[in-house]
């Protein structure tokens, strides 16, 4: 009986071992850091192993992530962050990450704990269409009716405010790669020089394909849209340095 009582304890202390094993193998746990800016609803996205979570009120977060894993955190009101995982984080119980707030302008402010936006005090209609800058510019340039309309037609601007919404929308394109590769990625995987990864990045999101799967975050097709896209790219640069 007690020959089989110790054999119980060892295999229980057993499976506490490989269960906390496991955990930390597969779990990692962090807190969020801001100066003066909330940190709560932070999206902290693992594009490694494609699962995403959000940080509490206080900052912290859990996420499945093992080793050499690439975490992404963004917020609205925050610098954009990239973390790659080593064996350092997995071992400790919270990890830190320290996250800059960015300028951005105010859409509503809290007074007296009651949200006042220019919907809540009857400026503008709820649910009324939010522009973008450039589309901003090209509904004042053709919103007139008569001469106004006419002479933008004439001079060109609303072609030009139209090619502004394109750019736009190229540059948020852009700024989305930019975090999902780390240049060690194109550079040994795709096998594009150093000095054109900034090009590829561009000729990425001029395809159509690509540009949605991105919009999409479908992380499959982009994987293997990408690898055709470098073929293509590599065999561009080769023509070009004959």
């Amino acid at each position: 009986m007690k020959i089989k009582n110790t054999l119980l304890f060892i295999v229980f202390l057993f499976v506490q071992v490989v269960f906390a094993q496991t955990r930390k193998g597969n779990e990692l746990r962090g807190k969020i850091i801001a100066d003066s800016v909330a940190v709560d609803r932070i999206t902290i996205e693992n594009v490694t192993a494609d699962k995403t979570a959000f940080s509490d009120v206080n900052g912290f977060f859990t996420i499945a992530a093992k080793e050499d894993d690439v975490l992404v955190f963004t917020a609205v009101n925050l610098e954009g962050l990239r973390m790659k995982i080593d064996k350092q984080d997995l071992l400790q119980e919270v990890i830190t990450v320290k996250m800059l707030p960015k300028s951005i302008i105010l859409k509503e402010v809290l007074v007296n704990e009651s949200f006042i936006t220019a919907e809540s005090l009857g400026i503008i209609p709820y649910g009324q269409k939010k522009y973008t800058p450039a589309e901003r510019k090209l509904y004042t340039a053709t919103s007139g009716n008569g001469i106004d309309g006419l002479l933008n037609a004439i001079s060109g601007r609303k072609a030009m405010l139209k090619k502004e919404i394109v750019i736009e929308k190229k540059e948020q394109l852009l700024a989305r790669i930019e975090f999902l590769f780390e240049d060690k990625y194109y550079i040994e995987t795709l096998k594009i020089p150093a000095d054109y990864i900034k090009g590829f990045q561009y000729y990425c999101i001029d395809d159509t394909g690509f540009a949605n799967a991105l919009r999409s975050k479908n992380k499959t097709m982009m994987m293997f849209l990408i690898v055709k896209l470098a073929e293509n790219y590599n065999e561009i640069i080769a023509g070009e340095n004959k």
